[in-house]
């Protein structure tokens, strides 16, 4: 499929269901694309697209790699491509799950050892390259189960620190912003590892 701007990325890893209304699949029965949003759709299809397509981004990214290599980091930093999946992972789940859905937060987050507060990024590297994909893509599946049917202006079922809740708009938009600043990271690292760049 080719999007507005000609341009689609797609990857191997098993597909998650379309979302939004009105468009075109953002995720095939059995691919998972990365395709530009629309140009002109509702609020919430808008934000549920640009996510999925920096969800993709970061699987793009991630994409062919061993566990060598999912591990490698810059010189200058501890972080890693595994570290990012497990984390974007954690992310996913905290957000939507625990904080707007108020659900119990699920595995391997339940279990994560308390003293360890950086532990998604510290755990990666032992984890099997395919099996940090499918969290990723599992964390994905679960936000947008868990979102179908609620409005933007739905209140999370969590509380800030200061005591407020969290509209759907917001969080969505954080996701955004967090994936997306994390895709930046992801960009530096695939190109050391075996120099791949751009989209």
């Amino acid at each position: 499929m080719v999007s507005a701007l000609g341009r689609v990325t797609r990857n191997t890893l098993p597909a998650l269901e379309r979302i939004g209304g009105g468009g075109g699949p953002v995720c095939q029965t059995d691919l998972m694309e990365r395709i530009d949003p629309q140009p002109a759709t509702d609020e919430k299809t808008t934000l549920l697209q640009f996510l999925d397509f920096q969800r993709a981004t970061l699987l793009l990214k991630a994409e062919g790699l061993d566990e060598r290599q999912l591990r490698q980091p810059l010189p200058s930093s501890s972080l890693t491509l595994a570290g990012l999946l497990k984390h974007l992972a954690l992310v996913e789940d905290s957000w939507i799950q625990v904080k707007f859905a108020g659900q119990p937060e699920p595995e391997p987050w339940a279990s994560a050892p308390d003293e360890d507060p950086d532990w998604e990024f510290n755990s990666a590297g032992a984890d099997d390259p395919r099996a940090l994909r499918d969290l990723y893509q599992a964390a994905c599946e679960r936000s947008r189960r868990s979102i179908i049917n609620a409005d933007l202006e739905d209140l999370s079922a969590g509380l800030s620190r200061e005591g407020h809740r969290w509209n759907l708009r917001w969080i969505l938009t954080h996701l955004i912003e967090e994936t997306s600043r994390h895709n930046g990271h992801a960009d530096l690292l695939r190109e050391a590892i075996d120099g791949s760049v751009g989209e």
